[in-house]
């Protein structure tokens, strides 16, 4: 696997195009997973990134800067389709936005691995509760709008201070509160937007992203690609076997970070 990593990556240093469609091909995979599940852009892009020999550094600046564009046309895309509720939208993305931008700040003097551990454990729980409430799902679905300004602030903060976690908090959240996953995802992709613009613009006063641009651009065009085609997903499929997904993607992410954070 390490010999197969290095040799991509040796592969994409002297093939500019060859590496642009392999970024290209992370960033499509990423956001058709994130658009149809509402979450995971992040941890997808940036595991595949590094698999291909890409830096830590580069690799998270890449993808914070490439989510601005694919974020807003996922969220477009899903307004379109008529998948938000606009309610929940209106309550999580100022306090998002305020929670990325002071997450974004403090990651320079904290550690934002220390705590991904902790929000592994909450989100493994989240997810084994949806998988079960989808055992007994009956159709019926409830609009639980109870504290969630707070929690888009806290899933803004923790994805800056993290790297990621916007959607697996926010949209777990909403959905094992017994929110239809169509609108959940739906309101919870087009709020990300706002809040990885605002992440973003506070990265940039201390990093430069232009020694990225081939990654940033191939992780772009992909992910414009996929955002329209996951949308359709989300609207298309039905609410159990999307709620199993949702479930079973998390826990499955969960227990990787776990994995790997206690493995340290």
């Amino acid at each position: 696997m390490l010999l197969s990593s290095c040799s991509l990556a040796t592969s994409a240093s002297t093939s500019p195009w060859f590496s642009f469609l392999l970024f290209a091909l992370v960033g499509f995979i990423a956001q058709l997973i994130d658009g149809a599940l509402g979450m995971a852009y992040g941890v997808s892009s940036n595991s595949l990134l590094l698999s291909l020999g890409v830096p830590p550094a580069a690799a998270s600046a890449s993808v914070h800067t490439a989510e601005v564009v694919v974020t807003g046309i996922s969220g477009a895309s899903h307004w379109k389709l008529g998948n938000l509720d606009r309610e929940l939208v209106k309550r999580l993305l100022v306090p998002g936005v305020l929670g990325g931008v002071l997450g974004a700040y403090a990651l320079t003097s904290v550690n934002g691995e220390k705590i991904k551990p902790f929000i592994a454990a909450y989100l493994l729980l989240m997810g084994l509760r949806i998988v079960l409430k989808a055992r007994n799902h009956r159709g019926q679905h409830r609009r639980a709008y109870r504290h969630t300004s707070l929690l888009g602030f806290f899933g803004g903060f923790l994805d800056a201070m993290g790297g990621g976690g916007w959607g697996p908090i926010v949209t777990t959240t909403l959905v094992a509160r017994g929110n239809h996953p169509r609108y959940a995802i739906g309101s919870v992709n087009f709020s990300e937007f706002f809040v990885t613009l605002a992440q973003t613009a506070t990265f940039i006063v201390s990093l430069s992203y232009a020694e990225h641009w081939r990654v940033i651009a191939g992780l772009t065009l992909g992910g414009m690609i996929a955002a329209p085609l996951a949308a359709r997903m989300t609207r298309k499929l039905p609410a159990k076997p999307l709620m199993i997904l949702v479930g079973s993607l998390i826990v499955a992410l969960s227990l990787r970070t776990l994995w790997v954070s206690l493995a340290r």
